[in-house]
């Protein structure tokens, strides 16, 4: 009945949180990858080439995130969230014309509007929006991401075999210039993002709200760093490489496609109950474990020799996934304070773009310096033992800080 009234209640913020994040997988790795086959055979590239033009695209609008998610703090959702879609829309329509030489500033214009500031924009939205509730708002908000993941490469996929793949980005176009009267309208009472910080006075360590500059200053942000950037890099990396990695276990692309609603009915579990558990123990608990399935995850990528070890690294990989979703970002607003969230969120989104710019790059290359990906993915899980290491330690060091803010 308490959660049949909060969705009641706030159903129009939480409705436009949910519509950003899903129009947001127009720019997102997992539907780009799904055209990867017709790209590189359209224009001639190898897994490196194509990964070295993804990564170019991705770093550049990593580092247009650091000035651009600050926009977040000075203008209304409905303005900027309805612009940025229009640009997403015109991302789309060039994705459609694309010649060889103009493919890396299309996928910078699909990462930056799609991947970076839609996606930010909500969760920055949801963060500010919501106090004592955030971790529900953000979980049920962030559901978009997964109805994306679940429905737009299976429906796309299917839709490659009846059409040209010029075509389908044009009907991405249209689909993201949809979004723009159903955002205004969803937010026609909107609140005034500065004020709203005002108001609900959600500050952060010492009982103060921290500027992007003093965060950046602070140890536990580079604490932080190295667990943004892993699932940003390594979950991209997978999905990019999904033809790929289909290839060399003996499965069709569709078939490993088939998977993903599955994994995307895991990544909303592990969603909601993560926001669930943050609003009761609240993030210094949860994050320094929550990282700790992706290890298994790729390891049984790794080992994979059937389908059902793809799909129990699939399931694995969601158990994070969801929890990616509400755990770091409502990290900076429980550790840093709401007043400046937009801008401080900006320097993780920028983190957290550049890891999904390094990871296809990275493993694309090293594929083609006969680094297989099996191998990659052993390493790949090494990786997260040492994320989930510096987390708890950085957050060990500093979660006293909050005591003061309770």
């Amino acid at each position: 009945m308490r959660e049949a009234s909060f969705l009641r209640l706030n159903a129009p913020w939480l409705g436009a949180g949910a519509l950003l994040t899903f129009l947001s997988g127009f720019g997102q790795t997992y539907f780009i990858s799904i055209f990867a086959g017709e790209i590189r055979a359209e224009f001639g590239l190898s897994n490196g080439q194509w990964g070295g033009i993804y990564t170019l695209g991705t770093t550049a609008s990593a580092l247009l995130m650091v000035w651009a998610g600050s926009l977040a703090d000075r203008f209304r959702v409905r303005a900027l969230g309805a612009s940025v879609l229009v640009l997403l829309a015109c991302a789309c329509l060039l994705m459609s014309l694309s010649t060889a030489w103009l493919l890396p500033v299309v996928i910078f214009a699909l990462r930056f509007t799609g991947q970076g500031m839609t996606s930010h924009i909500a969760v920055v939205a949801m963060s500010r929006w919501f106090v004592a509730t955030r971790g529900r708002a953000l979980s049920i908000a962030t559901l978009g991401f997964s109805v994306g993941e679940a429905l737009l490469p299976l429906i796309f996929v299917s839709l490659l075999v009846l059409f040209d793949w010029r075509v389908l980005w044009v009907a991405a176009t249209c689909i993201s210039l949809l979004g723009v009267p159903l955002l205004m309208m969803l937010l026609r009472q909107e609140r005034q993002p500065a004020s709203d910080a005002e108001n609900n006075q959600s500050f952060g360590m010492d009982a103060r709200h921290w500027t992007r500059a003093e965060t950046l200053r602070h140890p536990l942000f580079w604490f932080m760093v190295p667990a943004i950037l892993g699932p940003a890099a390594f979950n991209t990396a997978f999905f990019f490489l999904q033809v790929h990695f289909a290839e060399i276990k003996g499965s069709a692309h569709v078939e490993l496609v088939a998977m993903f609603p599955f994994y995307t009915a895991i990544s909303v579990v592990s969603m909601m109950l993560s926001g669930w558990l943050l609003d009761r123990f609240g993030t210094k608990t949860l994050i320094p474990f929550y990282q700790l399935p992706m290890v298994v995850a790729f390891l049984c990528f790794a080992v994979a020799d059937s389908p059902f070890m793809a799909l129990v690294g699939m399931t694995f990989l969601g158990v994070t996934t969801g929890a990616n979703a509400t755990l770091p970002n409502a990290f900076w607003a429980e550790f840093y304070g709401t007043a400046h969230i937009g801008a401080i969120k900006s320097l993780a989104a920028a983190v957290m773009v550049f890891g999904s710019a390094i990871g296809p790059g990275l493993t694309g290359v090293l594929i083609d310096l006969g680094f297989g990906i099996e191998q990659q993915y052993v390493w790949v899980a090494s990786y997260f033992v040492l994320t989930s290491l510096l987390v708890w330690v950085g957050v060990s060091r500093f979660k006293t800080q909050l005591t003061a803010t309770a």
